[in-house]
């Protein structure tokens, strides 16, 4: 029952209703026709008659009142009990009928809410809300992909460092239209960002009163940069191989038409250029194809190890004959990495290729998977900010040149022209891995001894999996990243 219904107020409520009856009685006392304590008495009766007929209905009031204030603080939905056939049971009745109306309402919206919420955060191209202050004060998933962390709160200057940008983010919250243009994000690698900067109405749930949106060019630029690529690469590298096939089959059609042994020799030869080219021509559509996704890093894990034995496993047939052994070594809390399978597969299939092309005969090519427990000086936020493995692989061959080792990973550069080509190398394989490794977010590093062998080791970023066996590991060696 609620605080106000008391006597007290039940007996002022009663004797506002009987001033017409206490008039009466007093014009009687006046006219002489009723004593002054009989009137008093009448007056008194009708007093305490009209407290006990309105008490019940101010009863019904006062708990009604008190359900509805309960309402709106979020309280219990059930009406209280009153009197039947009363103005206060209709009263309830519609405080009730008002009540459901209002919580579909607002399921409604939290529904339209909800949705408003996920389209956001769901669309494809990144956006970021601004507060007149020009800081960040929502992005949706695409942004934060798009960024690599969490830009809330921070000023737009520290999240893209583009004159363009950040002068028509300022004029449009000083109140001019909207602006578009066009921006690069160099880092973690090159993309490219067509924008626009459109002011927002108020709104009493944000602070929010502009919005950038983004739309990513990169893969049309790097689709029209690819083909360019390819045409010009192709041109270049199959101008060689396809000239000896011409020249062999003018030979065969001409002066060596009626020589079988030429002829044998001549084929043998067109058969091995014509592998080279169609060798060529694979490693070209691979690297366009890494290239071409190289913005977008992979999110699924993926168990290395496993590649890395049937990578070695492959490699068997090469070995025996030059008696080399594949020593593969893999640490469990290193065994799963985030990335695209196909990808380590090729990565992981050229740094063992390479290792016993140019490993001398006799000689082991050792592979190792373990967490890493230092990481290079350039290795990117990605790598810092997750557990990290590393993939080395070592042979024991000629070594490699300090003057070679920045362009190792260069398209079609060869130490050794002649015994790259003898080997049956494309001169693309380093090039592949490196940008299977950008798209990975990690880092490549070569280590190099002329007359004792290289060491080729790529850093990933761990999976989350295996968070708490890294973290172990590292606490048991002592390491830091």
């Amino acid at each position: 029952m609620s605080r106000r219904f008391t006597p007290p107020r039940l007996l002022r409520r009663a004797f506002v209703l009987s001033l017409p009856s206490f008039a009466v009685l007093a014009a009687l006392v006046i006219l002489r026709e009723m004593h002054v304590l009989t009137a008093l008495a009448l007056w008194a009766w009708v007093v305490l008659a009209l407290s006990w007929l309105i008490r019940p209905g101010m009863a019904d009031a006062a708990r009604v009142a008190l359900w509805a204030r309960n309402l709106a603080a979020g309280g219990e939905n059930i009406p209280p009990p009153v009197s039947p056939d009363t103005p206060i049971e209709e009263i309830a009745s519609s405080v009730a009928q008002l009540r459901r109306a209002w919580q579909e309402r607002q399921t409604e919206l939290a529904l339209l809410a909800k949705w408003n919420e996920s389209l956001f955060e769901n669309l494809p191209d990144p956006l970021v809300l601004l507060d007149p202050e020009r800081r960040v004060v929502k992005f949706n998933q695409s942004a934060l992909t798009a960024f690599g962390r969490d830009i809330t709160g921070r000023d737009l200057s520290v999240v893209l460092r583009n004159p363009n940008v950040l002068e028509a983010a300022d004029a449009v919250l000083a109140g001019a239209q909207a602006r578009d243009g066009a921006f690069e994000l160099p880092v973690p690698v090159p993309r490219s960002f067509q924008f626009r900067i459109e002011r927002l109405g108020p709104s009493p749930a944000s602070d929010a009163v502009a919005v950038l949106a983004l739309n990513d060019l990169t893969t049309l630029k790097r689709m029209e940069q690819m083909r360019a690529d390819f045409v010009a690469n192709a041109s270049h590298e199959l101008r060689t191989p396809l000239a000896t096939l011409l020249g062999f089959i003018e030979t065969l059609r001409g002066p060596a038409r009626d020589d079988e042994q030429a002829r044998d020799k001549f084929l043998g030869i067109m058969f091995d250029q014509g592998s080279r080219m169609a060798r060529l021509v694979n490693d070209l559509l691979s690297l366009s194809r890494i290239e071409l996704n190289e913005h977008t890093p992979p999110a699924e894990s993926v168990d290395l190890g496993r590649i890395i034995q049937a990578g070695a496993d492959a490699l068997m047939p090469l070995t025996a004959p030059r008696q080399m052994r594949l020593v593969v070594t893999i640490d469990e809390a290193a065994r799963h990495v985030i990335g695209q399978a196909d990808e380590l597969a090729q990565l992981a299939q050229n740094l063992m290729d390479n290792a016993v092309k140019y490993g001398r005969d006799g000689t082991a090519v050792e592979v190792t998977l373990r967490v890493a427990t230092t990481l290079p000086a350039a290795a990117g936020p990605a790598l810092r900010d997750a557990p990290a493995v590393v993939l080395a692989v070592r042979d024991h061959g000629d070594g490699i040149g300090k003057e070679h080792l920045p362009r190792l990973t260069e398209r079609f550069y060869r130490v050794d022209t002649a015994r790259s080509r003898t080997l049956g190398g494309t001169g693309l394989g380093l090039a592949i891995v490196k940008h299977i490794v950008n798209r990975h977010r990690g880092k490549l590093t070569v280590e190099s001894t002329l007359g004792q062998g290289s060491v080729f080791s790529v850093y990933l970023c761990g999976a989350k999996a295996q968070t708490e066996a890294v973290s172990s590991a590292l606490s048991l060696s002592g390491g830091r990243l």
